[in-house]
């Protein structure tokens, strides 16, 4: 959902807008079909990048089939088996590479308040340094931009930027364990379901396994 709301976002502010979507055999890998309707409705270039040989060597409960999903709240030191190592620095860099070949202004990524305390390539600090790290890699060649507007807001301050463009929510997928429909109950549906809630806006036609497990895991 914070990637669909940045895309009605940009889709604003730039004349093109390409939709980049990386499948490195994440458990979840359905968020791609939602991706590319999300092009589709945005009249968005698509482009997937298929990496399938990251996820089965990474270590983390994302990309292993077999362990289980944590339940809970990112605040919790179990999500640390989110964790996916170095998979921002490596999806900037795809992104970087095909928007300076085809000269484009900008990258943008989604990363918001509620990432930083588990995922170190979510934080400020990342963001700054691949920043400085991208003016040397093109020195000599176009560098576009990176934006991350989400940078210092919450989820919650995401639903309601989405509101502004009237995102369609139940076209965007969060959830880890990739079934039939949201659990509600892992560390992104949990998110989810409390920003919805603080921000006052109904996740109108998104289904969920467990719809109050949430409220357990952040009061």
């Amino acid at each position: 959902m914070d990637s669909t709301a940045l895309a009605y976002q940009m889709r604003e502010q730039f004349d093109e807008l390409i939709c980049l979507s990386i499948n490195y055999a994440q458990r979840h890998v359905k968020e791609l079909d939602y991706a590319h309707r999300t092009a589709a409705a945005l009249e968005a270039e698509w482009l997937v990048v298929n990496i399938p040989g990251w996820g089965a060597l990474a270590d983390s409960v994302l990309t292993q089939e077999g362990d289980a999903i944590p339940h809970g709240h990112y605040a919790e030191e179990s999500m640390i088996k989110t964790v996916v190592p170095f998979r921002n620095p490596i999806m900037l860099g795809i992104a970087m590479s095909i928007a300076s070949s085809r000269k484009a202004d900008a990258i943008a990524i989604a990363v918001h308040a509620g990432d930083h305390f588990v995922y170190p390539d979510c934080r400020p600090d990342f963001i700054t340094a691949f920043r400085e790290m991208s003016v040397k890699a093109l020195e000599g060649l176009h560098h576009p931009r990176l934006l991350a507007p989400f940078l210092y807001i919450s989820k919650t301050d995401i639903v309601e930027v989405g509101e502004r463009f009237k995102v369609p929510w139940h076209q965007t997928w969060s959830c880890y364990e990739g079934e039939s429909i949201h659990c509600g109950r892992c560390g992104t549906c949990t998110e989810r379901l409390e920003a919805f809630a603080e921000a006052g806006v109904k996740d109108l036609g998104t289904p969920y396994t467990d719809t109050e497990y949430w409220k357990t895991v952040t009061t």
